[in-house]
This record gives C-alpha cells, structure tokens and sequence, in this order.
C-alpha cells in the first residue's frame, strides 16, 4: 500500500506544475494584450516625450 501513497504524492506535484505553468502563461498572455492595446498615437506620443527628456547628448536626463 505504500506505493500508492507514492503514487498520490507525485500525481499530486504533477498536477500542481501543471497548474503552475498554465498560471504563469496566463499572466504573459494578459501583459501581451494589454500590450498591444495601446493606439499607434499612444505609442507615438509616449515615444516622443521620452525623446524629450533625453539630454543633448543622447543619454537620459532631465531634458535641460
């Protein structure tokens, strides 16, 4: 009867990976559509404030 404590031990464990990796895949999948919700305005703009924070020299600063 031991081995089917066993058994149940590592059915247990399979099933708990199982649902591990079925949570983190849909935590990437809502990160990928919120994502791509975003207007190609949206992208635009936010591209072009980072631009404006950058020094004169190219590297990240506070934009004076």
């Amino acid at each position: 009867m031991r081995w089917w404590r066993r058994a149940g031990l590592w059915k247990a464990l399979g099933i708990a990976g199982f649902l591990g990796v079925a949570a983190t895949g849909a935590v990437i999948v809502r990160s990928e559509r919120r994502r791509r919700a975003y207007t190609p305005e949206e992208i635009r703009s936010r591209l072009h404030e980072r631009l404006d924070r950058t020094g004169q020299d190219g590297t990240p600063g506070d934009g004076s």
